[in-house]
């Protein structure tokens, strides 16, 4: 069998451990499929954590324990996190974003993988101890960032829909008010969709009133599942909200000035 320089080895790992985000590996598939001692892997995994660490790329974390290993945690440092929110923001402040009714147009940028990915690693670094068994979303265009989150957490994600399909069989359906327009709609889940007493994440683009946020709490406790954390792209500070649990967002909207320009800045929360 092939043997394999350090420079291979290391290379060979950082790329299985950053394809496998907080999914725990062992020292021994790395020592069969590159046919190394584990004290030699062992020796390569050091080296690459010390590297990510110190460019703040994330960090690998070991598991002790018979079925322990190691596993690689998605981060971002505080100067590039601030860099990439101060580059959102930017983008949001262009007035022809603006839509009657003063909304926000997001779409392009929900619909970026540079930005979606980046937005993702962010979020997922902030919930990485929650121990959440599901992120979950809604079917809109929040779904590219959720499932960037569930990557890197390493978790399932699911979809609330708003018309049930045959395809999906029988499915818990609950009325709630949305908060943008203020309407009476519905969103289901499949009953097979998720195991009962999890723990999940809600993950969106945007966030206004919460109103959609208290669906989904109220659609999970049909699971005798919990809501445990909220994670948005923007958040609109305009409007009171009144959510189940703590939120963290990545871009704060104030709205429109007299002049006509878009108020939004880094969240810090």
């Amino acid at each position: 069998m092939q043997k394999y320089s350090r420079n291979s080895r290391i290379s060979a790992i950082t790329k299985l451990l950053i394809e496998n985000p907080n999914k725990i590996m062992s020292l021994n598939y790395f020592s069969e499929i590159l046919n190394a001692a584990k004290s030699t892997i062992s020796e390569d995994i050091l080296v690459i954590r010390e590297v990510l660490e110190s460019l703040e790329m994330g960090r690998v974390e070991t598991i002790a324990g018979a079925t322990g290993g190691v596993r690689f945690i998605a981060a971002m440092g505080e100067k590039e996190e601030k860099a990439f929110k101060t580059g959102l923001c930017e983008m949001l402040r262009d007035r022809s974003r603006i839509v009657p009714g003063n909304f926000l147009y997001i779409t392009d940028i929900m619909l970026d993988p540079t930005i979606v990915h980046r937005a993702g690693v962010v979020l997922a670094s902030k919930f990485a101890k929650s121990k959440a068994d599901y992120v979950i979303t809604v079917e809109t265009k929040g779904i590219p960032l959720a499932y960037e989150v569930a990557r890197y957490l390493g978790v399932p994600l699911i979809v609330a829909r708003k018309n049930s399909k045959v395809t999906e069989g029988t499915s818990v359906t609950i009325n709630y008010v949305s908060g943008t327009t203020g309407r009476l709609q519905n969103m289901g889940l499949a009953k097979r969709t998720l195991k009962s007493s999890s723990k999940c994440l809600f993950i969106d683009d945007f966030l206004r009133a919460g109103g959609t946020v208290n669906g989904i709490a109220d659609l999970l406790n049909e699971f005798d599942s919990e809501l445990i954390g909220i994670g948005v792209l923007v958040d609109n500070k305009e409007v009171t909200k009144k959510l189940p649990t703590p939120y963290t967002s990545l871009v704060d909207y104030h709205g429109v000035n007299a002049e006509g320009e878009v108020i939004v800045e880094g969240s810090t929360n």
